[in-house]
């Protein structure tokens, strides 16, 4: 059974989670290590020989066109994961649209071909912010990985399908939703196999939930993961204990457990992975539209 791999390119600096305390227009002061630990996790998975999908910032693309190329020549899909990694439900939709179309540009310019796939900034399409799949469709792109079917302070629609589907929007246009693993415990969907959830949890935990998506639901799994995670180094920046522990916790873990999930299991990109993935029968799958 394939999963899929999937990366979101981004700096330390740049998540949600310090953006109370660190304002976008100080990133160029702050000392960027995307790039070496983005080069980090390519070796890792050129060592395991798997390719996956990449989701990158525009910022990053705007900066580093050679590292947007690196991920594109070792064999990786490249998509799109905003501009400004702002969360959407802080936007309208001109400010939304403006985003995506500017990371889109400078994304596909480094790449210099067309980029298909997006995720929102902290898995920011909720109920409150659906019109963005229509934006999303207007724009361009195929396929979103940005619903992610849990209870979260801060994102997720609990009541979304767990696995691979296809989405339609005003009843006709379409866009093929990949949302990030969760199984399902005392009829609560849990969260794993990604970020803070991978790190969080041991491995033990992360390898029983995958091998029952893959062996008892007979559906794929998907791995989602952030160059800095795998900087124990990175500099320190001063926040709020929340988000201290949900930034920092077990980050000198990421690479040992990335490593075992690459030996352990099946990877491809996210793109690749969909196809049989909506062919398989599932009653949480298929053809899906909210009112």
């Amino acid at each position: 059974m394939l999963n899929a791999l999937t990366v979101d390119v981004e700096d330390y600096f740049h998540v949600h989670a310090f953006s109370g305390v660190i304002d976008r227009k100080d990133w160029d002061k702050y000392p960027c290590r995307v790039e070496r630990n983005t080069d980090r996790l390519l070796d890792l998975f050129a060592q395991a020989n798997v390719r996956g999908t990449f989701f990158v910032l525009g910022w990053v693309a705007q900066r580093f066109p050679k590292l947007i190329q690196r991920i594109h020549s070792a064999g990786h899909y490249i998509g799109c994961h905003g501009y400004a990694h702002q969360v959407i439900y802080s936007e309208g939709v001109a400010a939304f649209r403006k985003d995506v179309k500017l990371a889109k540009e400078c994304i596909e310019q480094a790449l210099g071909a067309s980029v298909r796939s997006y995720r929102a900034p902290s898995f920011s399409i909720t109920k409150n912010t659906l019109w963005a799949l229509e934006v999303l469709i207007e724009e361009g792109f195929e396929f979103d990985s940005s619903i992610f079917p849990i209870v979260h302070d801060n994102y997720g629609i609990p009541e979304a399908p767990r696995f691979p589907y296809i989405r339609y929007v005003n009843g006709n246009a379409q866009i093929n939703e990949f949302p990030p693993s969760t199984v399902p415990i005392a009829g609560v969907n849990v969260p794993v196999a990604g970020g803070g959830y991978l790190r969080l949890y041991p491995y033990a935990v992360t390898a029983w939930a995958l091998r029952r998506i893959n062996n008892v639901e007979q559906q794929p799994g998907m791995i989602y993961l952030h160059p800095w995670e795998l900087d124990p180094e990175q500099p320190r920046v001063s926040v709020p204990w929340r988000s201290r522990f949900r930034h920092y916790q077990n980050l000198e873990s990421t690479e040992r457990k990335c490593r075992k999930l690459l030996e352990d299991f099946a990877w491809a990109p996210l793109e690749a992975v969909f196809g049989d993935a909506v062919a398989r029968p599932s009653a949480n799958q298929g053809a899906f539209e909210w009112r």
